[in-house]
């Protein structure tokens, strides 16, 4: 694995380095899983595996092998796991108990099963009082002081995030630290969404905070007010100095607002990572 290099400029006294992962699919199910999971678990082993044998196994360890010998704290935007097993939640604590990690979820660390059922607020209070023990902060927010710099998760895993979260926000911001925001789905901008729309073909945006005019194509896509606040606050932070974002599965990058860049990385189950200075 050879990651792609990006420099984020914050001001801090000591330069920083961040190995930014994301959507990493773990995709496995045992006898204590029903008959329907571990054939999902086939189902979904071989679609990911035309990208390379057991790729998304070999793609997270590669990674987090990389991270380790350069001791490098991990920024992983989730999508861990593909659907909630056993098996994936045992692999999932292996994995992160074997580097320094600080996670964002993603929507498929709440799938029972993959494109079975409207995924909305419901659906992740249904899983999450057992996925949440298997990893490594709160599911819901987090935030972590790492050398002058406030790393912050908030969760948008279906593009929505609660008013608890944005009052969370608020309270991070209060304490003047810069920020790197992780979100698993990426915030919309007009550039992005032609990316998915025009250029990838893309049947929904699968982004945050998509407007009338360039609607989302999915109504559980579609932002509410709550997300909405969440958007028009964040924009006006100068304290947020990146996004750090993935569920789209490619590498992207661009302005945000401001002096704001979002950065969207690819799966690591493609072999991608971002190396990130913070300086």
């Amino acid at each position: 694995m050879t990651p792609i290099h990006t420099r984020i400029t914050v001001g801090v006294a000591k330069p920083l380095r961040f190995l930014h992962v994301t959507d990493s699919h773990l995709i496995s199910a045992d006898e204590r899983d029903s008959e329907r999971k571990r054939e999902l678990a086939r189902q979904r082993r071989e679609a990911y595996d035309k990208h390379g044998f057991d790729c998304c196994r070999r793609g997270l360890d590669a990674a987090f092998d990389y991270a380790r010998r350069r001791n490098e704290p991990v920024l992983h935007t989730g999508d861990l796991i593909d659907f909630v097993s056993y098996r994936n939640l045992e692999l999932a604590r292996e994995k992160l108990s074997s580097v320094d990690c600080f996670f964002a979820a993603g929507n498929h660390e709440f799938s029972k099963y993959v494109g079975e059922a409207q995924e909305d607020e419901a659906y992740k209070l249904d899983s999450l009082p057992l996925v949440a023990p298997a990893f490594p902060n709160d599911l819901r927010f987090a935030a972590r002081l790492a050398g002058g710099v406030n790393l912050v998760a908030v969760d948008n895993t279906y593009g929505q995030v609660r008013h608890q979260e944005l009052e969370r926000f608020r309270a991070e911001i209060a304490k003047g630290y810069p920020i790197l925001l992780l979100l698993h789905v990426p915030l919309y901008t007009r550039e992005l969404y032609r990316e998915q729309i025009e250029v990838r073909k893309a049947e929904s945006a699968s982004l945050m905070g998509c407007p009338a005019e360039h609607p989302a194509r999915n109504d559980a896509q579609c932002p509410d007010a709550d997300t909405l606040a969440f958007i028009d606050f964040l924009k006006g932070q100068t304290l947020v100095k990146a996004v750090l974002a993935g569920h789209l599965h490619y590498d992207w990058e661009g302005p945000l607002y401001g002096d704001v860049t979002q950065y969207v990385t690819a799966g690591s189950f493609l072999g991608r990572a971002r190396e990130i200075e913070v300086a």
